[in-house]
């Protein structure tokens, strides 16, 4: 009997892939060429996940279960990553994989709204198989157009709560890090002036060139400033508070990180973005830079990971997914400079985190369902709120 429950399952991993929602740069290898196997044909994985699962018993049913995905991955051989998060924890968490189960691993660094323009212009044909990091109000753009998977992984049990996956199992969460503002010390004794303690104070005239803010074409962290704002001024409010914003704005950045790395050397003032960016700065040498929580409220991000429906190996993104969910995975974020709060229940915290004091008391209740519906219309308002000051300072390369 457990042999034949062992096979039905092996065979429903390999034939489940659920749609979710309603109906350039190199490429590189996160290793050395090791031990990955030539990919197989459809009929071949298939085989393969079923002779596991008939050669391998154990109590429950997960563990086989999840051998067979092991084995199944395995066959295809070949996994593709596109990573939202940090390229240097990306780099790492692909090594690892490959390491563990010899599967030849591909990454590429975009920002998250990059991803999801591309995975959208693919059109259920993506060059990758999963996403990896990065804020989830583009993940959650690409649940609506029905770009990611379903996969109910086994490993969704070490979440701490189930706040922090998709509902429909479309993506996953595996960190969460608060919005804020990082400063230079230096530069602001310089000038005579104190850290702003809140959003509106980002709009003083005494501020005028000295913030940077990332761009929300490319970057998933200034939509999660711009759905904020909205959430907590109301729409027209936050329209006219960008407007007074803009006038302060040294440049629009490419990346969610890219202001924290421009604080320590000066190249600005005031850098608004996620505080783990700014902790891996200051542990970098930069003590000239101090963290704001801003005293009105903030938000957070929820990091996640996910399946690009239509994929090429999809055996090999659900075990991505089952590795992701895991301390193999996610407890290597610190070691590669990457300090947010973990929300997998048995990996390990980064006492970085509350070593600097990133507390999550001062969060917003933040509705990740209006940000989900209209995500896409609030970045256009933006820009039209804008108007002809949308120039040149929106880095797009």
């Amino acid at each position: 009997m457990k042999k034949k429950l062992a096979l039905l399952l092996a065979c429903s991993m390999m034939l489940g892939m659920t749609g979710c929602g309603g109906g350039g740069q190199t490429e590189t290898t996160a290793a050395p060429e090791t031990t990955a196997t030539e990919a197989t044909t459809a009929a071949e994985t298939t085989e393969a996940a079923q002779d596991a699962g008939a050669e391998t018993e154990a109590e429950g049913g997960e563990a086989t279960s999840l051998d067979a995905l092991i084995e199944a991955a395995k066959a295809e051989g070949e996994l593709t990553v596109y990573g939202s998060c940090e390229e240097e924890y990306l780099s790492a968490a692909c090594k690892k994989f490959e390491e563990m189960y010899g599967i030849k691993t591909k990454f590429q660094r975009l920002s998250t709204s990059e991803v999801y323009t591309k995975i959208s212009e693919e059109a259920g044909k993506p060059s990758a198989d999963v996403w990896f990091g990065g804020t989830t109000d583009p993940y959650n753009e690409a649940v609506a157009d029905e770009l990611l998977m379903s996969y109910e992984a086994v490993n969704a049990a070490n979440l701490i709560s189930d706040d922090y996956k998709d509902p429909t199992n479309c993506w996953y969460g595996i960190y969460k890090g608060i919005l804020g503002f990082m400063v230079n010390t230096e530069e602001l004794d310089r000038l005579g002036l104190e850290a702003p303690k809140t959003w509106d104070d980002l709009t003083k005239e005494e501020y005028k060139g000295l913030i940077m803010l990332s761009n929300p074409n490319t970057a998933g962290t200034a939509k999660l400033v711009i759905n904020t704002m909205i959430q907590m001024k109301g729409h027209d409010e936050a329209m006219e508070y960008f407007k007074r914003l803009d006038q302060n704005i040294n440049q629009y950045t490419k990346s969610g990180s890219g202001p924290s790395k421009m604080v320590g050397p000066g190249e600005c003032v005031i850098g608004v973005g996620f505080l783990h960016d700014g902790i891996y700065q200051i542990l970098q040498g930069y003590d000239n830079i101090a963290l704001v929580v801003p005293e009105d409220g903030t938000s957070f991000e929820v990091g996640a990971t996910a399946i690009f429906n239509g994929c090429a190996h999809p055996n090999a993104a659900k075990l991505w997914i089952e590795y992701a969910l895991s301390p193999d995975c996610v407890d290597h974020a610190k070691e590669a400079g990457s300090y947010q709060f973990l929300v997998i229940s048995n990996a390990t915290q980064p006492e970085e985190a509350e070593r600097f004091g990133l507390d999550m008391n001062n969060t917003i209740d933040y509705d990740f369902e209006d940000a989900k519906a209209n995500s896409a219309t609030y970045v256009e308002d933006f820009f039209a709120a804008l108007g002809s000051s949308a120039d040149d300072r929106f880095k797009t390369e």
